[in-house]
């Protein structure tokens, strides 16, 4: 029999080793590039669960209704893809992709329309990257009677055009990005096809729509939060079948799917004063913020207006090469991420397309379950945890996996995997040194002083 759902969820930070590095305002920034201020005005209790070291929060009861439609998720051992990798330990996959969305993304939009609507906020905006996050949200909205708006990063849309359908499905207004809507687009202040951009786009618009809100899915305290219940739900269904995850692996774009699955397991640990798992980031190579960048103070968007927060990153005007892992094409970490990275509580490893790629190839055969290419850096990972190596930490017991969304709507890419036509892009090094040049590192300041 599965576990229930859990009807609270578990935060971290009465967990971490220091209070997170406060948010900085920038010197030149309140221009939303036409003159007028931008601010992103957050439901005050989304503000306390970003703030308060608080361990348990309460799932309202209509969230948590939503939530039974489709949780728990099924967590089962991956047999055969342990014999296609060689694996000498168990590998154990917790699968989010079976709701609407397709993905972990539908648990924080949930919520997060639930706060927004009972704010008062008619219109949730919004910006996407492989078009996870825009789907739940739009879904979420629909669910509580509001509009949605979402800016899709525009190489990804052109590729995955259904995703573009099932969110005006859903009732959502959807827009390629760059779009001619805002001035960040027009302004040129990115010129690429980037996360970062759709979400400055975002951010424009709704703080001139009245009515009108931001909401993001990924990097936010509060949505690492409300995803506490896929590592909730996995720990559970681990001890039902007597089993235990001497790693935990998910990928990471800003945060939220991995900080979902690891960080319940982190905060246990920490909390019962025995070690916690090896938590593993697995990233993009082309975007290897947690592998390749440094501890600093960085925009979250391209508005050039956002708060200074402490993150890993490559630079939020680093020009992000093109890939089919959209998700994870994004500059920064999460900062609840970054500061348990920077504290030496979590291990990232960067993961090529093509091995990504490969990886879900054969997990789709051996498991008759078909990932999303995020996901199937998180598999590539794993697959080297669980089967050992030169250059691979050991680890004890099992791998706990989890695999973040389907790929029904990737098939493109595995096409041009299949076709022999994908290659990785890495950042080259002094590229990377350049974008993060003017950035100032976590404590710079203070050893200065």
């Amino acid at each position: 029999m599965n576990p229930a759902v859990p009807t609270r969820w578990r935060s971290v930070l009465p967990h971490l080793d220091a209070p997170l590095p406060p948010d900085r305002t920038q010197q030149a920034a309140g221009s939303d590039g036409a003159g007028r201020s931008v601010q992103v005005n957050l439901p005050l209790e989304l503000v306390r669960q970003s703030t308060q070291p608080r361990e348990y929060w309460d799932v309202p009861a209509e969230v948590l209704e939503a939530y039974r439609r489709y949780r728990p998720t099924p967590l089962w051992r991956a047999r055969g893809f342990e014999k296609a990798v060689g694996a000498r330990v168990p590998i154990w996959v917790k699968y989010e992709g079976g709701n609407i969305s397709g993905s972990h993304k539908l648990n924080t939009a949930l919520a997060q329309a639930y706060y927004y609507h009972r704010a008062g906020v008619r219109e949730l905006v919004t910006g996407t990257g492989a078009g996870q996050w825009g789907t739940a949200l739009a879904a979420a909205c629909a669910l509580f009677g509001m509009e949605c708006t979402v800016f899709m990063v525009g190489t990804s849309l052109q590729r995955k055009p259904y995703r573009g359908v099932l969110m005006r499905m859903l009732g959502a207004r959807v827009h390629a990005s760059p779009s001619s809507l805002t001035e960040v687009a027009r302004s040129g202040q990115d010129s690429g096809n980037s996360l970062s951009l759709a979400i400055g786009e975002a951010v424009e618009y709704a703080a001139r729509t009245e009515g009108a809100a931001f909401c993001i899915g990924s990097g936010e305290t509060y949505s690492i939060l409300h995803q506490s219940v896929i590592g909730l739900e996995a720990a559970d269904q681990l001890a039902a079948q007597g089993a235990t995850a001497g790693a935990v692996v998910g990928c990471v774009g800003a945060g939220s799917n991995f900080g979902g699955i690891a960080l319940p397991f982190h905060a246990a640990a920490t909390a019962a004063g025995t070690t916690p798992p090896l938590l593993v980031a697995a990233e993009s190579s082309s975007t290897p913020k947690l592998s390749r960048g440094v501890y600093a103070y960085d925009r979250t968007d391209a508005t050039g207006t956002s708060p200074l927060e402490a993150m890993y990153t490559i630079g939020s005007a680093y020009t992000i090469p093109d890939s089919h892992s959209a998700g994870l094409r994004y500059h920064g970490a999460a900062k609840v991420i970054s500061a348990m990275r920077h504290a030496g509580q979590v291990e990232a490893v960067a993961v090529d397309q093509v091995d990504a790629l490969a990886a879900g190839k054969a997990f789709t055969a051996a498991e008759m379950t078909l990932p999303a290419p995020e996901s199937g850096h998180a598999l590539a990972a794993a697959a080297r945890l669980a089967a050992g190596g030169d250059g691979v930490p050991p680890t004890r017991d099992g791998v706990l996996v989890c695999v973040s969304g389907h790929g029904y709507l990737d098939l493109g890419a595995y096409e041009q995997f299949l076709n022999g036509e994908l290659s990785d892009q890495a950042p080259d090094p002094q590229t990377l040194l350049a974008a993060v040049g003017g950035l100032e590192r976590v404590g710079e300041l203070a050893v200065r002083r």
